[in-house]
């Protein structure tokens, strides 16, 4: 409930306003002089002020009702203050207003009126708050951002600049985190932010993708083996954590680890202790985890396929990465990343990029993006370029219109206004072309953007006036 404070010399007129507040769903305070009204601000959280201009008998100047606003002013520059005025401090209230007071009532006042600009100040001085406080937010978080090792990672949508947030957050600290989310939606990515902006950036980081091995090698890889521990086994192996020992260590499809090896994992987690397969030595490391899963962890030990323990371990903070179909605003930017500058996308392309749902994440779109760049026939990349299919509904083909009714600029105007070119005229269209072939040294994409044109029209204007690249 919104406290407001009403300051007036005139007992009867703080119980008049006070009744009407507590009436209409608000707390009041009331006092009859500046000192103690500048205390109440001190001592409340006070929503809104209303004062009157004068505070001693037979004084009408107004002069009080001044020093009493700046010192308001000086305790809580955005508080919202009304001022009760007489007719005859009119113009000093008006020279308050534009000096930041919100408002101003003429005694007697209209009820409705001082309710509704009361409601209204209220709503605008909570906004203002919030918005200063999610603007200190933003610029403690760009803050953040600026100096933080992003290891290239590209992204332009609201919950990929959530997820890494939260990554740099989570870097500071050094307990486990599980990372979860589809295959190749870029969890490794996440992995490697929290490892570069963390304590331990210096130390060792190993990565191990667990599904990508055999399981009778898994428990080798993760922790070592003496020679002779099993066929093949000629000499001693390091395993993956006694190699990330001091920094940290990335289990990739997390999921996929037998339950021997899960064993093994949390008593590593639990105590920092292990054996060589094939040794009866236990040895100690101190070893960061980040884990990644695209299965159902929760499921799996359901089914008997997890151990809860473990889980409950490697989940100390568990960090969501979303589908790449639930961020749309990152494939366009994802796009331009993998095809370099020498390429650009027609709108049809980049329609037909953005509805695709795109099944395998960023992992398929980047085999999409080479694809594009080995089969293209012109810097120009097409649908068909992506191996994508236009669908109805999805992308809108623009009808086709004649070469001469397109217009893309002043180069490029309507045929009606440019058939007939002058000679000084193509020439200086040419020269315009040279120069700026050579300011840009030849790259197609900057020097079409340049002169306002899409690559194809460049290109066309380079063979009509035969200019080499």
């Amino acid at each position: 409930m919104d406290k407001i404070l009403i300051v007036d010399d005139n007992q009867a007129v703080c119980n008049a306003l006070a009744l009407m507040l507590e009436l209409n769903g608000y707390q009041t305070l009331t006092c009859l002089s500046p000192d103690v009204a500048l205390e109440l601000v001190l001592l409340h959280d006070v929503a809104l002020v209303v004062q009157d201009m004068n505070f001693t008998q037979d004084t009408t100047s107004g002069e009080e009702g001044r020093s009493l606003f700046y010192a308001l002013r000086q305790l809580q520059p955005q508080l919202p203050i009304v001022l009760l005025t007489a007719w005859t401090q009119l113009e000093l209230a008006v020279e308050l207003v534009k000096e930041g007071a919100a408002d101003y009532m003429g005694k007697p006042w209209d009820d409705a009126k001082l309710l509704n600009s009361i409601s209204n100040l209220i709503s605008l001085h909570r906004l203002a708050k919030d918005n200063a406080k999610l603007s200190r937010v933003e610029n403690q978080r760009m803050a953040a951002i600026k100096g933080a090792e992003l290891c290239g990672i590209v992204f332009n949508s609201g919950a990929m600049q959530r997820c890494v947030d939260l990554a740099l957050q989570i870097a500071k600290s050094d307990v486990s985190v599980l990372i979860t989310g589809p295959n190749g939606a870029g969890k490794d990515k996440l992995a490697d932010i929290i490892h570069a902006n963390s304590s331990l950036k210096l130390q060792p980081f190993i990565k191990v993708n667990i599904g990508a091995l055999p399981m009778e090698l898994l428990e080798a890889e993760l922790f070592g083996a003496e020679a002779g521990a099993f066929t093949g086994a000629t000499k001693t192996r390091i395993g993956r954590f006694e190699a990330a020992d001091g920094g940290t260590l990335f289990l990739d499809e997390i999921g996929n680890l037998p339950l021997s090896g899960q064993v093994k994992l949390l008593r590593v987690l639990q105590t920092g202790e292990f054996e060589r397969l094939g040794s009866h030595q236990t040895r100690k490391v101190n070893v960061r985890v980040i884990s990644a899963t695209n299965a159902d962890l929760a499921q799996d030990i359901q089914a008997g396929r997890f151990r809860e323990d473990l889980f409950y371990r490697l989940n100390v903070i568990e960090l969501p990465l979303p589908a790449l179909k639930e961020r749309k605003d990152d494939v366009l930017p994802l796009v331009e990343h993998f095809i370099g500058t020498d390429f650009s996308l027609s709108r049809q392309t980049q329609q037909a990029l953005q509805a695709h749902p795109w099944p395998g994440n960023v992992r398929e779109l980047e085999n999409a993006c080479r694809r594009a760049v080995i089969l293209a026939n012109s810097p120009e990349l097409t649908v068909e370029d992506f191996g994508l299919e236009l669908h109805s509904g999805s992308v809108i083909e623009p009808k086709a219109l004649p070469e001469h009714q397109l217009s893309e600029s002043p180069l490029n105007a309507p045929a009606a206004q440019n058939d007939v070119v002058q000679d000084g005229e193509v020439q200086d269209e040419k020269a315009s072309i040279e120069s700026a072939l050579a300011q840009h040294r030849g790259v197609i994409a900057r020097v079409a953007k340049s002169l306002g044109l899409s690559r194809q029209a460049l290109y066309r204007r380079m063979e009509k006036y035969g200019i080499d690249k």
